[in-house]
């Protein structure tokens, strides 16, 4: 009986398993606040296509989604309003920061921008540019499949804690 089902079985491990139907399924939201914005639903349309990598729609509720791309600046009175919505989406969770705005504030160095959404939430992939292309969130997106599969993104989550800036409410 051996013989017959040795040719018919799978073997691997569960965790990869399960990273795989993670990667292929990400359920991305999107925090659009700047001209990053077009360029990321420009992602989503038949000349990038981005269901062909299981996201087939950007989700407008942070309970139903896994993914959050950040793109644009982000002011000191959005920041809260990104934590919020960071801790009410599933885990696991990722973030993408699109663009130099979201990144490093961009060109906009001053009191009432957040400098790098890193100060907010925990992000896994930059994607430099500004705007990018949506080639280059594709690549982004693309390198987290690479680490979900990996499972590299479970060692990184010991920042998920809110910051102090975020939690007075500046």
């Amino acid at each position: 009986m051996s013989d017959t089902l040795g040719a018919n079985f799978v073997t691997t491990k569960l965790d990869r398993l399960v990273n795989w139907s993670r990667r292929s399924s990400l359920w991305p939201m999107t925090f659009g606040l700047a001209c990053c914005a077009i360029e990321m639903i420009g992602t989503t349309m038949p000349r990038h296509d981005l269901a062909r990598f299981g996201m087939e729609a950007f989700r407008s509720s942070p309970r139903q989604a896994d993914l959050m791309i950040v793109s644009g600046r982000v002011s000191q009175k959005m920041a809260p309003v990104l934590r919020q919505i960071y801790d009410q989406m599933t885990e696991p969770k990722w973030v993408i920061s699109m663009g130099a705005c979201a990144s490093s504030g961009g060109v906009f160095n001053n009191y009432a921008l957040v400098q790098g959404v890193d100060q907010i939430v925990p992000v896994d992939i930059y994607v430099p540019g500004c705007p990018p292309r949506p080639e280059m969130l594709i690549d982004g997106i693309m390198l987290l499949h690479e680490r979900i599969l990996s499972g590299d993104y479970t060692a990184k989550r010991v920042a998920d804690e809110p910051l102090d800036a975020v939690s007075a409410g500046v």
